[in-house]
Protein backbone atom coordinates (compact mmCIF):
# COMPACT_ATOMS: atom_id res chain seq x y z
CA UNK A 1 0.00 0.00 0.00
CA UNK A 2 3.11 2.39 0.91
CA UNK A 3 4.53 2.40 -2.19
CA UNK A 4 1.18 2.87 -4.34
CA UNK A 5 0.72 6.17 -2.09
CA UNK A 6 4.43 6.80 -2.84
CA UNK A 7 4.21 7.28 -6.32
CA UNK A 8 0.79 8.99 -6.75
CA UNK A 9 2.34 11.90 -4.73
CA UNK A 10 5.27 14.19 -5.79
CA UNK A 11 9.06 14.08 -3.98
CA UNK A 12 11.10 17.24 -3.23
CA UNK A 13 14.66 14.80 -2.70
CA UNK A 14 13.62 14.21 -6.66
CA UNK A 15 13.84 17.71 -7.36
CA UNK A 16 16.96 19.63 -8.61
CA UNK A 17 16.25 22.32 -10.46
CA UNK A 18 18.49 24.58 -12.60
CA UNK A 19 17.78 28.23 -12.13
CA UNK A 20 19.81 30.62 -15.12
CA UNK A 21 21.39 33.46 -13.55
CA UNK A 22 18.88 36.11 -15.85
CA UNK A 23 15.77 33.82 -14.59
CA UNK A 24 17.37 35.17 -10.99
CA UNK A 25 17.35 38.93 -11.90
CA UNK A 26 13.35 38.50 -13.35
CA UNK A 27 11.87 37.00 -10.13
CA UNK A 28 13.61 39.69 -8.33
CA UNK A 29 9.68 40.71 -6.90
CA UNK A 30 7.65 40.67 -4.51
CA UNK A 31 6.27 36.71 -3.50
CA UNK A 32 3.22 35.25 -3.92
CA UNK A 33 1.93 35.83 -0.49
CA UNK A 34 2.43 39.14 -0.95
CA UNK A 35 1.67 40.01 -4.49
CA UNK A 36 -1.90 42.08 -3.27
CA UNK A 37 -0.54 44.12 -0.13
CA UNK A 38 -0.98 47.52 -0.03
CA UNK A 39 -0.14 50.21 3.11
CA UNK A 40 -4.08 50.61 3.41
CA UNK A 41 -4.27 47.03 3.34
CA UNK A 42 -1.88 47.18 6.91
CA UNK A 43 -3.69 47.38 9.91
CA UNK A 44 -1.32 48.95 12.84
CA UNK A 45 -2.34 47.46 15.82
CA UNK A 46 -3.52 50.42 17.99
CA UNK A 47 -1.42 49.62 21.07
CA UNK A 48 1.54 49.70 18.86
CA UNK A 49 1.82 53.31 17.71
CA UNK A 50 5.46 52.36 15.68
CA UNK A 51 3.27 50.30 13.48
CA UNK A 52 1.23 53.22 11.95
CA UNK A 53 4.30 55.50 12.07
CA UNK A 54 5.99 52.80 9.85
CA UNK A 55 3.45 53.02 7.61
CA UNK A 56 3.43 56.84 7.04
CA UNK A 57 7.43 56.24 6.69
CA UNK A 58 7.44 54.10 4.36
CA UNK A 59 4.96 55.56 2.26
CA UNK A 60 6.63 59.18 2.26
CA UNK A 61 9.73 57.19 1.02
CA UNK A 62 8.17 55.81 -1.88
CA UNK A 63 6.58 59.07 -3.01
CA UNK A 64 10.78 60.00 -2.19
CA UNK A 65 11.30 57.26 -4.61
CA UNK A 66 9.24 58.60 -7.44
CA UNK A 67 10.28 62.07 -7.02
CA UNK A 68 13.55 61.46 -7.89
CA UNK A 69 13.19 58.71 -10.14
CA UNK A 70 12.57 60.61 -13.28
CA UNK A 71 15.29 62.85 -12.93
CA UNK A 72 18.20 60.03 -11.89
CA UNK A 73 21.06 60.00 -13.83
CA UNK A 74 23.02 56.92 -14.49
CA UNK A 75 26.10 56.92 -11.70
CA UNK A 76 25.36 60.66 -10.65
CA UNK A 77 26.68 59.66 -6.84
CA UNK A 78 24.53 62.23 -5.49
CA UNK A 79 23.73 59.94 -2.57
CA UNK A 80 27.30 59.31 -1.09
CA UNK A 81 26.79 61.96 1.56
CA UNK A 82 24.85 59.63 3.22
CA UNK A 83 26.92 56.57 3.39
CA UNK A 84 29.30 57.34 6.81
CA UNK A 85 26.75 58.85 8.85
CA UNK A 86 25.93 57.66 12.65
CA UNK A 87 23.23 55.24 12.49
CA UNK A 88 20.63 58.13 13.37
CA UNK A 89 20.90 58.91 9.36
CA UNK A 90 18.15 62.08 8.67
CA UNK A 91 14.91 61.73 6.16
CA UNK A 92 17.28 62.46 3.33
CA UNK A 93 19.68 59.38 3.75
CA UNK A 94 19.35 56.83 0.87
CA UNK A 95 17.69 53.99 2.49
CA UNK A 96 14.82 52.98 5.01
CA UNK A 97 15.43 50.23 7.56
CA UNK A 98 12.94 48.74 9.39
CA UNK A 99 13.67 47.53 12.49
CA UNK A 100 11.62 45.49 14.63
CA UNK A 101 10.70 41.55 15.63
CA UNK A 102 9.29 38.65 13.36
CA UNK A 103 5.58 38.88 12.46
CA UNK A 104 5.10 42.45 13.23
CA UNK A 105 4.67 42.94 9.04
CA UNK A 106 7.93 44.91 7.97
CA UNK A 107 7.53 42.59 4.76
CA UNK A 108 3.95 43.50 4.05
CA UNK A 109 5.45 46.98 4.21
CA UNK A 110 8.14 46.33 2.11
CA UNK A 111 6.35 44.69 -0.03
CA UNK A 112 3.85 47.50 -0.11
CA UNK A 113 6.30 50.26 -0.80
CA UNK A 114 7.38 47.89 -4.19
CA UNK A 115 4.08 48.35 -5.30
CA UNK A 116 3.76 51.79 -4.55
CA UNK A 117 6.35 52.66 -6.33
CA UNK A 118 6.24 49.75 -9.40
CA UNK A 119 2.29 48.96 -9.92
CA UNK A 120 0.70 52.33 -8.63
CA UNK A 121 3.88 54.53 -9.63
CA UNK A 122 5.36 53.39 -12.71
CA UNK A 123 8.68 53.22 -11.40
CA UNK A 124 11.37 50.56 -11.13
CA UNK A 125 12.48 48.19 -8.18
CA UNK A 126 13.83 44.82 -7.40
CA UNK A 127 12.56 43.09 -4.52
CA UNK A 128 14.57 40.50 -2.65
CA UNK A 129 15.59 38.49 0.87
CA UNK A 130 19.43 39.26 1.56
CA UNK A 131 20.25 35.64 0.55
CA UNK A 132 18.55 36.20 -2.77
CA UNK A 133 20.73 38.93 -3.46
CA UNK A 134 23.74 37.64 -1.90
CA UNK A 135 22.76 34.20 -4.65
CA UNK A 136 22.70 36.98 -6.96
CA UNK A 137 26.09 38.12 -6.90
CA UNK A 138 27.32 34.72 -6.54
CA UNK A 139 25.81 33.51 -10.21
CA UNK A 140 26.88 36.93 -11.92
CA UNK A 141 29.57 37.98 -10.58
CA UNK A 142 29.89 41.29 -8.64
CA UNK A 143 29.99 43.87 -11.27
CA UNK A 144 27.21 42.05 -13.54
CA UNK A 145 25.15 42.39 -10.34
CA UNK A 146 25.34 46.01 -9.65
CA UNK A 147 24.78 46.81 -12.99
CA UNK A 148 21.67 44.26 -13.15
CA UNK A 149 20.52 46.38 -10.12
CA UNK A 150 21.80 49.99 -10.58
CA UNK A 151 19.09 50.49 -13.44
CA UNK A 152 15.98 50.28 -10.78
CA UNK A 153 14.62 53.35 -8.66
CA UNK A 154 14.22 51.44 -5.87
CA UNK A 155 16.33 47.91 -4.44
CA UNK A 156 14.24 46.19 -1.43
CA UNK A 157 15.99 44.10 0.98
CA UNK A 158 14.25 41.50 2.96
CA UNK A 159 15.54 39.93 6.15
CA UNK A 160 19.02 41.79 6.11
CA UNK A 161 21.54 39.66 8.36
CA UNK A 162 24.98 39.95 7.97
CA UNK A 163 25.92 36.36 8.69
CA UNK A 164 29.61 36.13 8.13
CA UNK A 165 32.07 38.22 7.07
CA UNK A 166 31.99 37.93 3.47
CA UNK A 167 28.87 38.84 3.70
CA UNK A 168 29.41 42.05 5.29
CA UNK A 169 32.55 43.08 3.02
CA UNK A 170 30.08 42.20 -0.03
CA UNK A 171 26.84 44.05 1.10
CA UNK A 172 29.18 47.18 1.98
CA UNK A 173 30.54 47.55 -1.39
CA UNK A 174 27.07 46.36 -3.06
CA UNK A 175 25.22 49.02 -1.23
CA UNK A 176 27.84 51.85 -1.48
CA UNK A 177 28.31 51.32 -5.72
CA UNK A 178 24.30 51.15 -5.51
CA UNK A 179 23.61 54.46 -3.54
CA UNK A 180 26.77 56.10 -5.85
CA UNK A 181 24.28 55.78 -8.70
CA UNK A 182 21.41 57.00 -7.36
CA UNK A 183 19.76 53.91 -6.05
CA UNK A 184 17.72 54.17 -3.06
CA UNK A 185 17.78 51.46 -0.63
CA UNK A 186 14.79 49.85 2.28
CA UNK A 187 15.81 46.66 4.06
CA UNK A 188 14.08 44.64 6.75
CA UNK A 189 15.47 42.89 9.83
CA UNK A 190 15.36 41.78 13.11
CA UNK A 191 18.66 43.53 13.99
CA UNK A 192 19.75 47.09 14.60
CA UNK A 193 22.22 47.99 11.74
CA UNK A 194 24.74 48.95 13.51
CA UNK A 195 24.59 45.82 15.50
CA UNK A 196 24.83 43.50 12.03
CA UNK A 197 26.80 40.06 12.60
CA UNK A 198 26.68 40.38 16.56
CA UNK A 199 27.03 36.93 18.11
CA UNK A 200 28.00 35.10 14.20
CA UNK A 201 31.72 36.63 13.69
CA UNK A 202 34.16 38.73 15.23
CA UNK A 203 32.11 41.89 14.05
CA UNK A 204 34.87 43.99 15.99
CA UNK A 205 36.87 43.21 12.74
CA UNK A 206 34.29 45.06 10.22
CA UNK A 207 33.35 47.82 12.15
CA UNK A 208 34.15 50.28 9.57
CA UNK A 209 32.14 47.90 6.60
CA UNK A 210 28.90 47.57 9.48
CA UNK A 211 29.24 51.26 9.94
CA UNK A 212 29.00 52.14 6.24
CA UNK A 213 25.97 50.10 5.99
CA UNK A 214 24.34 51.47 8.73
CA UNK A 215 24.87 54.97 7.73
CA UNK A 216 22.76 54.50 4.80
CA UNK A 217 19.48 54.01 6.63
CA UNK A 218 16.83 55.93 8.48
CA UNK A 219 15.57 53.48 10.50
CA UNK A 220 12.01 53.51 11.82
CA UNK A 221 11.18 51.08 14.76
CA UNK A 222 8.43 48.19 14.21
CA UNK A 223 6.62 47.08 17.59
CA UNK A 224 4.11 44.55 18.23
CA UNK A 225 3.21 40.85 18.88
CA UNK A 226 4.07 37.82 16.31
CA UNK A 227 0.50 38.18 14.32
CA UNK A 228 0.73 34.39 13.48
CA UNK A 229 0.40 33.92 16.72
CA UNK A 230 -2.29 36.25 18.19
CA UNK A 231 -4.76 34.04 19.55
CA UNK A 232 -3.41 30.68 18.26
CA UNK A 233 -1.19 28.28 19.93
CA UNK A 234 2.55 28.06 19.44
CA UNK A 235 1.88 24.96 17.05
CA UNK A 236 -0.13 22.66 15.95
CA UNK A 237 0.05 18.84 17.14
CA UNK A 238 1.71 16.70 14.48
CA UNK A 239 -0.46 13.88 12.68
CA UNK A 240 0.81 10.29 12.40
CA UNK A 241 2.31 9.25 9.07
CA UNK A 242 -1.15 7.74 7.86
CA UNK A 243 -2.99 11.06 8.18
CA UNK A 244 -0.06 12.57 6.38
CA UNK A 245 0.34 10.50 3.51
CA UNK A 246 -3.25 10.82 3.08
CA UNK A 247 -3.22 14.56 2.60
CA UNK A 248 -0.24 13.55 0.05
CA UNK A 249 -2.05 10.86 -2.04
CA UNK A 250 -5.55 13.04 -2.19
CA UNK A 251 -4.10 16.61 -3.07
CA UNK A 252 -2.60 17.04 -6.52
CA UNK A 253 0.21 18.87 -6.43
CA UNK A 254 1.60 17.63 -3.27
CA UNK A 255 4.97 15.98 -2.15
CA UNK A 256 5.76 13.40 0.20
CA UNK A 257 9.13 13.15 2.03
CA UNK A 258 11.15 11.42 5.17
CA UNK A 259 12.27 14.68 6.91
CA UNK A 260 15.59 13.36 7.65
CA UNK A 261 15.65 12.73 3.27
CA UNK A 262 14.77 16.28 3.16
CA UNK A 263 17.23 17.72 5.28
CA UNK A 264 19.95 15.65 3.17
CA UNK A 265 18.49 16.69 -0.27
CA UNK A 266 18.92 20.40 0.95
CA UNK A 267 22.78 20.16 1.31
CA UNK A 268 22.78 18.98 -2.76
CA UNK A 269 20.76 22.05 -4.15
CA UNK A 270 22.15 25.46 -3.44
CA UNK A 271 19.62 27.61 -1.31
CA UNK A 272 19.03 30.12 -4.19
CA UNK A 273 17.28 27.22 -5.74
CA UNK A 274 15.04 26.38 -2.94
CA UNK A 275 12.32 28.40 -4.54
CA UNK A 276 12.10 26.74 -8.24
CA UNK A 277 12.16 23.63 -5.83
CA UNK A 278 9.11 24.04 -4.17
CA UNK A 279 7.71 25.83 -7.27
CA UNK A 280 3.63 24.81 -8.02
CA UNK A 281 3.61 22.77 -5.04
CA UNK A 282 0.09 22.37 -3.68
CA UNK A 283 1.04 21.36 0.33
CA UNK A 284 5.09 19.50 1.26
CA UNK A 285 4.00 16.87 3.69
CA UNK A 286 6.89 15.07 5.98
CA UNK A 287 6.94 12.25 7.57
CA UNK A 288 8.57 11.99 10.51
CA UNK A 289 10.39 15.61 12.04
CA UNK A 290 12.64 15.93 14.62
CA UNK A 291 14.90 18.15 16.40
CA UNK A 292 17.39 19.54 14.71
CA UNK A 293 21.22 20.26 15.95
CA UNK A 294 23.24 21.29 13.73
CA UNK A 295 23.79 24.67 12.97
CA UNK A 296 24.63 23.95 8.56
CA UNK A 297 21.26 21.82 8.35
CA UNK A 298 19.44 24.22 10.84
CA UNK A 299 20.43 27.12 8.37
CA UNK A 300 19.34 25.49 5.48
CA UNK A 301 16.05 24.37 7.08
CA UNK A 302 15.00 28.36 7.85
CA UNK A 303 16.27 29.22 4.28
CA UNK A 304 13.13 26.42 2.92
CA UNK A 305 10.77 27.46 5.53
CA UNK A 306 11.29 31.17 3.86
CA UNK A 307 10.24 29.94 0.21
CA UNK A 308 7.84 28.03 1.87
CA UNK A 309 6.36 31.09 3.61
CA UNK A 310 6.54 33.62 0.52
CA UNK A 311 4.94 31.16 -1.38
CA UNK A 312 2.13 30.02 0.86
CA UNK A 313 2.58 26.10 0.51
CA UNK A 314 1.09 24.07 3.29
CA UNK A 315 3.20 22.04 5.69
CA UNK A 316 1.40 18.56 6.88
CA UNK A 317 3.89 16.69 9.15
CA UNK A 318 4.15 14.03 11.82
CA UNK A 319 7.05 13.91 14.60
CA UNK A 320 7.99 16.70 17.09
CA UNK A 321 6.13 19.73 16.46
CA UNK A 322 7.88 22.55 14.72
CA UNK A 323 7.81 24.60 17.87
CA UNK A 324 10.13 21.99 18.69
CA UNK A 325 12.43 21.77 15.95
CA UNK A 326 15.57 23.47 17.07
CA UNK A 327 17.77 22.44 19.88
CA UNK A 328 17.61 25.35 22.87
CA UNK A 329 21.59 25.84 22.01
CA UNK A 330 20.06 26.94 18.51
CA UNK A 331 17.77 29.37 19.92
CA UNK A 332 19.85 30.65 21.84
CA UNK A 333 23.07 30.93 19.75
CA UNK A 334 23.83 33.64 17.53
CA UNK A 335 21.24 33.00 14.96
CA UNK A 336 18.51 32.96 17.06
CA UNK A 337 16.06 35.45 15.52
CA UNK A 338 16.88 33.56 12.64
CA UNK A 339 15.67 30.02 14.07
CA UNK A 340 12.51 31.95 15.92
CA UNK A 341 11.26 33.26 12.71
CA UNK A 342 11.29 29.83 11.06
CA UNK A 343 9.46 28.08 14.26
CA UNK A 344 6.91 31.25 13.24
CA UNK A 345 6.81 30.70 9.40
CA UNK A 346 6.84 26.48 10.05
CA UNK A 347 4.10 26.82 12.42
CA UNK A 348 2.01 28.81 10.93
CA UNK A 349 1.63 26.69 8.15
CA UNK A 350 1.74 23.88 9.72
CA UNK A 351 -1.69 24.82 11.05
CA UNK A 352 -3.05 25.35 7.12
CA UNK A 353 -1.65 21.69 6.78
CA UNK A 354 -4.11 20.67 9.41
CA UNK A 355 -6.78 21.84 8.23
CA UNK A 356 -6.06 20.32 5.11
CA UNK A 357 -6.34 17.16 6.74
Amino acid sequence: MQPQERTSAGSLVERDPRVPPQQLVAELVPPPRFADVRFASYVPAPDQPTQAEAVSTMSAFGDRVLAGASGRGGGRGGGLAGLFKRRSAPQGAPGVYLDGGFGVGKTHLLSSLYHRVVTEGGGTAAYGTFVEYTNLVGALGFRQAVDALAPHDLVCIDEFELDDPGDTVLMSRLMRELVDRDVKLAATSNTLPGALGEGRFAAQDFQREIQALAGQFAVQRVDGEDYRHRGLPAAPAPLDDVAVERVATGRPGATLDDFDAVLAHLARVHPSRYGAMVRDTAAVCLRGVATVSDQVVGLRLVVLADRLYDRDIPVVASGVPFDAVFTDELLHGGYRKKYLRAVSRLSALARDGAALA
